[in-house]
């Protein structure tokens, strides 16, 4: 990775977003070798970081991987003499994540400063094994800004009609931040390789939606990618594709329903104006909570943190987990609450978290309470009763408040064109009759009760802009039984400094 500088930083700030000092050669140890990190120049106007990966091919078979594709053993031979030493495979990708791991993270600690530097970046690499051809490495990179070159690798120079091999030369230009390079490089080596060798977990889809984070959602070989980096594991690639799809359009901007909750009478006067009908929605869901006299809350769907900043402004919340699809969003949140400032005390009743409500998590068990602020509306309504029962039916908390908009009110948004709904990416939204059989039928399933409250001016023509459903679990009633198989997550951990 080569650079030349920009907006008057000499090209060694390199150094600082990769955590490898310019001036030191240094080795790594890994799994299948060594990794070697050095500097073939270093001056201020031009600075190139290299990754040399030696990869022991006794080492990678004793580590389990001697089978093919499909499971089938390889021969003998086949096991110590493949293009792993020589071809950029999966294997630097690992070496990557190992080496660079801070960089991935998007972590600089001695500048972070850096973080936002974007600078004319080349990327070489002369031996990258692409099940595809040159035309899938453009289809993979170019939609990401780089400028590709990708020239085929002739089986024999010597032999011109022999061919090519399936391996590229390949480099990379254009203007970007070395962190975003090496998140592409980390998911894409081994799609075109498309050949990993180690066993896919399911891990391996935080571990894609963590470095495709503000890029794969949109990429328009998403499900190519998706689907060879999960090496064609069926269910593993539908979740990540469910999950990109719902961080694809929680990350939407622009929307209908921020003007419409932000919205006031412009034509009141100043101490007149009624308040919003987002400040209106949050302070609606905290009298809820304190008259449940929840200590310990969890904001399903937490988004940027605005109704977690209130909570943490009451010092009778002592717990507050918020859950969020989006790692965009959970990273906003972050920056809005000033996580890294806050007292030890004070981050010690946070927790932020990625997870998605479309599955069981037992994370979630044992809270007083749990929020849906405007969550319902954005689920599929097929995917609604299996989010009913990872709320209801598994994490099960004391209290859970619901908030969603009410279809009537719509009428009474001048800037609302008749037919449409608040958001692009509501899947519906409700009336309030409709409202009212959808929480009582789940109230009564799982063994609640269930209030309805007004949020803002209760018209009495079309009733609320917001309607608030309040549900109280019996403490004799047994959970409704749910889906036999549904995908457990690890327990929470602490991630409010992260």
């Amino acid at each position: 990775m080569t650079t030349t500088g920009s907006a008057g930083r000499p090209a060694t700030d390199l150094g600082f977003l990769l955590h490898k000092h310019p001036d030191r050669a240094q080795e790594f140890s890994t799994s299948y070798g060594t990794a070697h990190v050095f500097y073939p120049e270093a001056e201020a106007g031009r600075c190139t970081a290299a990754l040399l990966l030696e990869v022991d091919p006794v080492a990678l078979v004793r580590r389990g991987r001697g089978k093919g594709r499909g499971g089938a053993p390889d021969s003998a031979l086949a096991q110590y003499v493949n293009d792993r030493p020589y071809a950029a495979s999966s294997l630097l990708a690992v070496a990557l994540g190992g080496v660079f791991s801070s960089a991935l993270k998007g972590q600089c600690r001695a500048r972070p400063e850096l973080l936002g530097w974007r600078t004319p970046l080349r990327v070489e690499m002369p031996a990258l094994p692409a099940r595809g051809g040159p035309e899938l490495v453009r289809r993979l990179f170019e939609p990401l800004g780089w400028t590709v070159g990708a020239e085929p690798v002739p089986l024999d120079a010597r032999f011109p009609d022999w061919g090519d091999s399936r391996y590229v030369s390949l480099t990379l230009e254009g203007e970007a931040r070395p962190t975003d390079a090496l998140r592409h490089l980390y998911v894409l080596l081994p799609v075109l390789d498309d050949a990993k060798h180690y066993w896919v977990a399911p891990d391996e889809v935080d571990k894609l939606l963590r470095a495709g984070e503000g890029w794969l959602e949109h990429h328009p070989e998403q499900r190519l990618i998706t689907s060879r980096y999960l090496s064609r594991r069926h269910r593993l690639t539908r979740e990540a594709l469910e999950r990109l799809e719902l961080a694809r359009l929680a990350e939407s901007d622009g929307s209908e329903a921020e003007e419409l909750d932000n919205a006031v009478d412009e034509g009141a006067d100043t101490e007149e104006r009624p308040a919003p009908l987002a400040v209106l929605r949050r302070e609606a869901i905290l009298a809820a909570l304190r008259e449940a006299g929840a200590a310990r809350v969890l904001d399903l769907g937490c988004g940027q943190g605005q109704l977690v900043q209130a909570m943490l402004k009451d010092a009778r919340f002592t717990e507050i987990v918020g859950v969020d699809v989006s790692m965009r969003a959970l990273h906003e949140a972050r920056r809005r609450l000033r996580v890294e400032r806050m007292t030890e005390r004070q981050a010690a009743r946070l927790t932020l978290t990625q997870g998605s409500l479309t599955y069981t998590d037992p994370r979630l068990s044992g809270y007083d309470a749990a929020v849906l602020s405007e969550v319902v509306e954005h689920i599929d309504p097929p995917r609604l009763p299996a989010a009913e029962y990872a709320v209801f039916g598994a994490a099960r908390p004391g209290t859970v408040v619901v908030t969603t908009p009410n279809a009537e009110y719509n009428v009474r948004w001048e800037t609302l064109p008749a037919g449409r709904t608040r958001h692009h990416d509501h899947r519906f939204e409700w009336t309030r009759r409709e409202f009212r059989a959808w929480a009582e039928s789940v109230a009564g399933r799982h063994g609640y009760a269930v209030e309805f409250r007004p949020v803002g001016e209760d018209d009495p023509e079309v009733g609320p802009p917001t309607q608030l459903a309040l549900f109280t679990r019996s403490r004799t009633a047994e959970p409704a039984p749910g889906p036999a198989a549904e995908p457990a997550a690890e327990p929470i951990a602490k991630e409010a400094a992260a």
